[in-house]
């Protein structure tokens, strides 16, 4: 057994296919079951009094029973009845067969069996398996594995659309355009103006039904018009509301009450009600279903052709069905002559046998195949209704002529074949679902939705400031940019990330602190207007792609731009000449920094272009070699150069003609030798060289040449002692040696006096020199973590400007307490384990952590486990930017 709320999904479903059934559909499905009930009644009636009735014939009597009339006789007695003249002529006598009831019994089931012709006694079920075949062709398309998901997935769609306030809201829209269009053509076609009317008559009022407002008693909005009466104005256009430009006076008025009065239209446009926020995400959602639907349904036509073969296999069937009906219609009688061999049973020879519903067969017959007939000129139409008609292609004419419907496209293969099935039952249908398909109306809502959710308070509020006290913004994944941001004067750095459709529009102007603009992966689009601005005000650009092709071509025309930092595959694979592929940078003329992030085999040419402008050039190449440098050769007023992952195994020779060079960055390359050295001589401005992340073993002499070095960085080498030509750079304040395979410290360090920061973390050192702590006296920064250090020399109390202190993953078995005395470390500068710690006196480890007892972030890092970073210090002991530099 079964509920019938288990039946309620199924009456939904039939009626919602009932939308896709135009009127010959639906006739020939009653001619079906007219046809299924005469074929059912004709079987219960021939399995209820399925018999004939026979009576014996005798040879004797044939000549005189063939002059008879034919009613039949009644019998009578031997004897003649003593009656009148008159009564004599005209009754009729029969004749006695001395056969009992038995025997007619025999007779009839045996005559029954083998004189009734077989088309006589099995017609009536041949017509109802002939039924039950057509009516299960006649709704195969609906319900055929291949074809009824995607049905069933457009129903639900359609349903959605008719549901959705936006389809109300678009088409009040479009109805206003098209008033406010037949206004404007009134307008020019205007006659001279008429006498005005008198005030004893009534004034006229102009109505105008929309052609967007009709009724409709599809089964598919009734559901929308009980929305209606929650959402004002009605969800589905079929419901009539009063903000909405048809009224019931308006029908009535059409209808031809001659009391009625009639609705009037207001002529000035009426603003559109803002949907809330779940209707809005709503309708984004359901113009992407539409979206994909569309792709899925017009890659193929298998709901045209099958709904094409269903049609010619019902014509073929009907066909078929009267070709062998027809002749048989003449031959088929219910009147026969049986002749049984049993005539020593029964003593005669023929019997004259008919059917007991004969009468009644023959004109079921009759109308059965009428019913047949019927259904065959049905198909026969719609069999001409597809060939004539272009069912695969449909272009919405009607629709075009709105002035805001005009961009929808045309629709190909099942998803116009299935447009086409629901004009049949009502256009008003398709007119909501095209709602949907429109690119202008996707748009108008995306706007819409952007204004609510992403307003002017809401941005602000998500403005924040870095620390040079610049105002910063970062909008991700967003359809578009929301209007409110062209009203953030104060914002100067814009971010955008995975932005599809992000466009500048003449707004732009508002924004008079923009200097900073990011774009990852977000292809913007700038309009003419906008353009100027943006080519007035922004300095510094920064775009992340994934190909070439999808760096907009206004960014080669910011004139006022100062810095460019582009990140993507910039190479092809073709040779080195065709390394580059963003175009001509000869706009850019007070360019003076450019970082490229791609997979370059050259310096491209065209960076030759600024080269009187730039100031620092930047090339991470992600591990490509980059082969050819003579570029850089033109570069004379270059500053600052950085090649990073590069693949570079020697300085490149091209480094001799930057003069100007200051700062040196050789990170993460295959550098195995420095004799190149010696050639820097001549960069006597040179005071940043890094070359971390290389493989170098030895360090040459040479480097005493380069006597302006301020910092110098070889972390993560493969260094295992130092030359003392390095400690005769008197100016070095930064020395970076950490992940080298150092054994010991010369003590010649003692005459870099200027140092303040020593970075000898992950080495093999045992000890460290007295000398450090008595010559290096400005050291603040001291990092010897990870090391083999068994104790601290003494002398460390001299070092009173030392701010940072790291002793972890050493074999330290104590701590020195002049450490106390080191006054700048009692701010948590010291770091050590928890347990070494606690060797240090009382009143030293009360003085050290005296000032951090309340920060939680020392107390953290006193409990956290070995790690490579420093820990937050204040400002005034620790610079971030130094410990980005020096890799901890």
């Amino acid at each position: 057994m079964f509920s019938l709320s288990e039946l309620v999904p199924l009456n939904q479903q039939q009626n919602r296919s009932k939308l896709l059934k135009p009127w010959w559909e639906v006739f020939m499905d009653y001619l079906v079951v007219l046809m299924l009930m005469t074929s059912v009644l004709t079987c219960t009636e021939q399995l209820s009094r399925d018999r004939v009735v026979c009576l014996p014939l005798d040879p004797s009597v044939t000549a005189n029973t063939s002059s008879r009339d034919p009613v039949a006789k009644t019998p009578s007695s031997e004897q003649p009845m003593q009656i009148e003249p008159d009564v004599l002529q005209s009754a009729h006598r029969g004749r006695r067969t001395h056969l009992v009831y038995q025997q007619y019994v025999y007779i009839s089931q045996v005559c029954y069996h083998e004189a009734l012709p077989l088309c006589s006694r099995f017609f009536p079920y041949m017509a109802l398996l002939q039924s039950l075949v057509l009516l299960a062709s006649g709704s195969f398309w609906l319900h055929f594995p291949r074809t009824s998901a995607r049905i069933e997935h457009f129903l639900a769609i359609l349903a959605k659309c008719c549901e959705s306030p936006w389809t109300s809201q678009a088409v009040s829209h479009a109805a206003r355009q098209e008033n406010v269009r037949e206004n404007g053509e009134k307008e020019v076609e205007r006659q001279p103006p008429r006498p005005p009317p008198s005030s004893s008559s009534p004034p006229v009022t102009r109505t105008r039904r929309s052609i967007t407002d009709s009724g409709t008693d599809s089964p598919l909005l009734r559901r929308s018009e009980s929305v209606s009466s929650a959402v004002p104005p009605s969800p589905c256009p079929s419901t009539l509301s009063c903000g909405s430009t048809m009224s019931s006076g308006s029908l009535t008025s059409r209808g031809g009450s001659p009391g009625s009065k009639p609705s009037v239209v207001v002529d000035s446009p009426r603003q559109d009600i803002s949907l809330d926020k779940s209707d809005g995400e709503q309708a984004r959602a359901l113009f992407e279903r539409v979206r994909k639907f569309r792709s899925h349904c017009e890659s193929s036509a298998v709901i045209y052709k099958v709904y094409l073969a269903q049609t010619m296999f019902k014509l073929l069937m009907v066909t078929l069905i009267l070709s062998y009906t027809i002749p048989l219609l003449s031959n088929l009688s219910f009147t026969h002559t049986c002749r049984p061999e049993e005539q020593e049973l029964v003593g005669y020879a023929a019997f004259d046998c008919i059917h007991v519903l004969s009468s009644l067969l023959r004109k079921l017959l009759v109308a059965y195949l009428a019913l047949l007939g019927l259904y065959g000129l049905l198909s026969v139409y719609t069999l001409i209704w597809i060939l004539h008609s272009s069912l695969r292609q449909y272009s919405f004419h009607s629709l075009k002529e709105l002035c805001s419907l005009r961009d929808v496209p045309d629709l190909r293969n099942d998803l116009a074949f299935l447009l086409h099935m629901l004009d049949q039952y009502d256009p008003l249908l398709v007119q909501r679902l095209s709602m949907f398909l429109s690119p202008v109306g996707e748009s108008r809502l995306l706007e819409e939705s952007l204004e609510q959710r992403w307003g002017e308070e809401k941005l602000r509020a998500m403005t924040s400031v870095d620390d040079d006290g610049c105002s910063r913004l970062q909008l991700v994944a967003l359809p578009r940019l929301p209007p409110a941001l062209f009203t953030l004067s104060q914002l100067q750095v814009l971010k955008l990330e995975l932005i599809k459709e992000a466009r500048f529009t003449a707004q732009v102007a508002n924004m008079t602190s923009l200097r900073e603009l990011h774009l990852y992966h977000c292809t913007a689009a700038v309009d003419p207007s906008a353009l100027g601005v943006l080519q007035e005000r922004l300095e510094s650009f920064h775009l992340t792609f994934t190909q070439a092709s999808e760096i907009p071509s206004w960014v080669l025309s910011l004139r006022s731009l100062h810095e460019l930092h582009l990140s993507g595959r910039l190479s092809s694979e073709g040779g080195v000449g065709r390394s580059w592929a963003l175009g001509s940078l000869c706009r850019l003329r007070h360019l003076r920094v450019l970082v490229i992030r791609g997979m370059l085999q050259r310096i491209p040419a065209e960076v030759c272009e600024v080269a009187g402008s730039l100031l620092r050039l930047e090339i991470h190449n992600e591990g490509t070699r980059l082969l050819v440098l003579t570029g850089l050769k033109r570069m004379l007023d270059l500053t600052e150069l950085l090649l990073q992952d590069c693949q570079l195994q020697r300085l490149p020779s091209a480094l001799l003609s930057l003069t100007k060079l200051r700062t040196l960055d050789l990170q993460h390359n295959n550098l195995r030798t420095l004799e190149e050295l010696l050639s820097l001589a001549h960069l006597r401005r040179l005071s940043c060289l890094r070359l971390a992340y290389n493989r170098v073993v030895v360090l040459p002499a040479s480097v005493g040449v380069l006597r302006g070095l301020e910092l110098l960085d070889l972390s993560n080498n493969q260094l295992q002692s130092l030359p003392s030509a390095l400690f005769t750079l008197r100016l070095l304040r930064r020395l970076l040696l950490a992940g080298n395979l150092l054994e010991g410290l010369p003590a010649e360090i003692k005459s870099l006096q200027m140092l303040t920061e020593l970075d000898l973390s992950g080495n093999r050192l045992e000890n460290l020199p007295p000398e450090l702590f008595s010559g290096c006296l400005e050291l603040r920064i001291l990092n010897v973590a990870r090391n083999c250090l068994s104790s601290l020399p003494c002398g460390i109390a001299a070092l009173n400007k030392l701010c940072r202190l790291d002793l972890r993953t050493n074999i330290l078995q104590e701590l020195p307490a002049e450490l106390g005395c080191c006054t700048g470390l009692h701010r948590g500068g010291l770091l050590v384990e928890d347990w070494l710690f606690l060797s240090l006196p009382p009143s030293v480890r009360d003085y050290l952590s005296r000032s951090c007892s309340t920060s939680d972030e020392h107390s953290g890092d006193r409990s956290r486990p070995e790690s490579d970073s420093f820990p937050y210090f204040s400002p005034t002991q620790w610079s971030f930017s130094s410990a980005l530099e020096s890799q901890i």
